[in-house]
């Protein structure tokens, strides 16, 4: 099936979507994003994502275009329309269309933005072995809890994580591990899972909150605090968590082993309490 998308509510091929280059979102990053995957054909925690997207919005004073209803019709519409056994569904907002000035341009409706696109699951063999990943300065915005189109700062950490041949690139700041450049990121010391604390310094993921209420059903002691990059370094476990990579554990950070250097116990117990959620 060919790749859809959606723009100010009309459907069309992908390689056909067009938006102006005065779009603020092409000008300025004057926007807001979210990605959403299906389990079995179906949107997974679609209600948590639409929720964090209005957050996002409400926080850059910036109208999501369509009501919550709406956009549920529209994500239900692009399913139906491309087919695929599973779908990764983006949804992007800007301001809108304007001539290129820095202040919020007055009476002009937003641009909405979804597409659909086949999503290809992580291979079973890398979850399984685990992933290596590196460290770097946090240079990001002071307002990550805002999920921005403005992602340059991503960018170029996950680049030289390619670069470096690792899958993920952990942020740190003032020396205090905040997530990673796509991902959430957990630490467990002393049989307590750690993780950094809602606000201003992290994007809070669905999948986090989720992985976090799993952890807590299980009885395992749940602490939200920032660690350092020695405690990372020096942990018995640390994993990802995030809408693509789910549970995901890493094994070497900077080239130094964690733990055994193998995925340990606590995110392999995770991972399967996933799988079940999902199905």
């Amino acid at each position: 099936m060919p790749d859809i998308a959606c723009v100010n509510g009309r459907f069309g091929p992908l390689a056909e979507a067009v938006v102006s280059i005065e779009d603020r979102g092409f000008q300025f990053g004057d926007g807001v994003y979210e990605v959403i995957r299906t389990y079995r054909g179906k949107p997974f925690a679609l209600d948590e994502h639409l929720s964090r997207f209005e957050r996002s919005a409400q926080a850059l004073h910036l109208s999501l275009g369509h009501t919550k209803d709406q956009w549920l019709v529209l994500v239900r519409e692009g399913l139906r329309l491309s087919r695929f056994p599973e779908t990764k569904i983006y949804l992007q907002v800007t301001r809108g269309q304007a001539p290129r000035d820095h202040p919020f341009p007055a009476s002009i409706p937003p641009t909405t933005v979804l597409t659909f696109r086949e999503l290809h699951p992580l291979d079973s063999a890398i979850r399984k072995a685990g992933v290596q990943a590196i460290t770097l300065d946090d240079i990001r915005w002071g307002r990550c809890d805002i999920k921005s189109v403005n992602l340059l700062a991503n960018v170029l950490a996950r680049q030289r994580a390619k670069e470096a041949g690792v899958f993920e690139a952990i942020l740190v700041r003032d020396g205090q591990v905040t997530e990673g450049s796509v991902s959430n990121v957990m630490v467990v010391r002393n049989g307590v899972l750690e993780t950094a604390p809602e606000g201003h310094r992290i994007l809070s993921g669905v999948t986090r909150a989720i992985v976090l209420e799993l952890a807590r059903k299980e009885g395992l002691p749940v602490v939200e605090t920032f660690v350092g990059r020695e405690d990372l370094l020096t942990a018995s476990e640390v994993f990802l968590t995030g809408t693509t990579v789910e549970v995901l554990p890493v094994v070497h950070i900077d080239g130094q082993a964690i733990g055994a250097g193998v995925p340990g116990p606590l995110s392999q117990l995770l991972s399967r309490r996933w799988e079940a959620l999902v199905g």
